[in-house]
């Protein structure tokens, strides 16, 4: 079944007529269509895309089976007349509401006039986006595999008195020159007491060596994304708390990865790995989620959360990344991607787990 079937599917159990896609991510996996504006109208028997100008001849050149509507930067405004001219005059007509502002949903409902039904949804595409297939699974593999690469190139180019801001750009530098059209976000290296905070962004903090440093990262190729974090210590470490924190950290991932499979629930799973930290005395120190699954966008639905009470099937791409993060000292993260499988997980992700690397002071 394709990947509109899927929604038409969709479309028909909740009774719409037609279905307007505005959330990029959901415009390009449905369509191809990677400019930055337009807005697809499904029918169950027609595909549209309207957008302006600038996007013509992307959209012939990528969208060859969509019907391409001209409308210049006027749909809002001409929104009757567009879907009375794909049949959907006096229709049930679903919208993203997590992806359209209050003022443009009120825009809307004024050219409407109330001549057809706007249906709220929300999650509608990112459903269907949730099970991967083979073709999204090999450049999701790709992506992964550079940044594998980057992982193992930093470790050995690093050395104390390099600053994080630097570490970060030597990473951007390497998977963009390798084949990465962008970075899933902005690098994450966080050095010593930086570390204790999950999402720090780098600066101009120099590294010392026997501190935790840990790097998350990623990068997108064929337009999806990878997701990768190691904690390492340059030299021996300052204080023996680090080497147990990552064991820690190690153990209640491998737990996880031992346990999960297609199915379980996102709470369950999640607690695989939050018992290890908790038996250890950390408990007080892992406040995320244990991970999120992964595609065009680097956080989509599911995720191992103490949060996500509901399933996460086999066919979906996940991140298992417990972490211990402790104010005024550092932290420690380990992540990887799995494959979710009907009987267990198989790990994507080959980049080494060193929790020392040896450096001559």
């Amino acid at each position: 079944m394709t990947r509109l079937e899927k929604l038409r599917q969709k479309m028909t159990e909740m009774e719409l007529d037609g279905f307007i896609v505005t959330q990029p991510y959901n415009r390009r996996y449905l369509s191809g269509f990677t400019g930055s504006s337009g807005n697809l109208i499904i029918t169950q028997d027609k595909r549209a895309l309207a957008t302006d100008s600038r996007y013509y001849e992307q959209v012939r050149q990528q969208c060859p089976d969509w019907q391409l509507l001209e409308v210049g930067y006027g749909f809002a405004d001409n929104m009757l007349e567009i879907l009375r001219g794909l049949g959907l005059g006096g229709r049930r007509v679903g919208f993203e509401a997590g992806h359209l502002d209050v003022a443009s949903l009120h825009k809307w409902e004024r050219a409407l006039e109330g001549r057809l039904i706007l249906v709220h949804t929300e999650g509608f595409v990112e459903q269907v986006r949730m099970l991967k297939d083979a073709d999204e699974i090999a450049s999701l593999k790709k992506a992964i595999a550079l940044a594998d690469e980057a992982l193992v190139h930093i470790t050995g180019w690093m050395q104390p008195g390099m600053t994080e801001l630097q570490v970060a750009w030597e990473l951007e530098t390497y998977m963009r020159t390798r084949g990465a059209s962008a970075l899933s976000f902005a690098p994450v290296v966080a050095s010593g007491v930086n570390a204790a905070k999950p999402h720090a962004r780098a600066t101009d903090q120099v590294i010392q060596a026997g501190e935790p440093i840990t790097m998350d990262f990623g990068c997108v190729v064929d337009g999806y994304c990878s997701d990768l974090t190691r904690t390492v210590c340059l030299g021996e470490p300052a204080s023996d708390k680090y080497l147990n924190v990552w064991n820690t950290v190690y153990q209640a991932q491998q737990a996880a990865i031992r346990g999960a499979k297609g199915g379980m629930t996102g709470e369950v799973v999640d607690k695989l790995a939050r018992d290890v930290i908790a038996e250890a005395g950390y408990s007080d120190y892992f406040g995320h989620g244990l991970g999120h699954s992964l595609g065009l966008d680097v956080h989509e639905s599911p995720r191992y959360s103490f949060t996500y009470p509901g399933e996460v099937p086999a066919g979906v791409v996940m991140t298992v990344e417990p972490g211990i993060y402790i104010p005024g000292w550092g932290g420690v993260r380990i992540e990887d991607v799995v494959l979710v499988g009907e009987e267990a997980v198989e790990v994507l992700t080959s980049a080494p787990k060193e929790p020392v690397l040896e450096r001559n002071n």
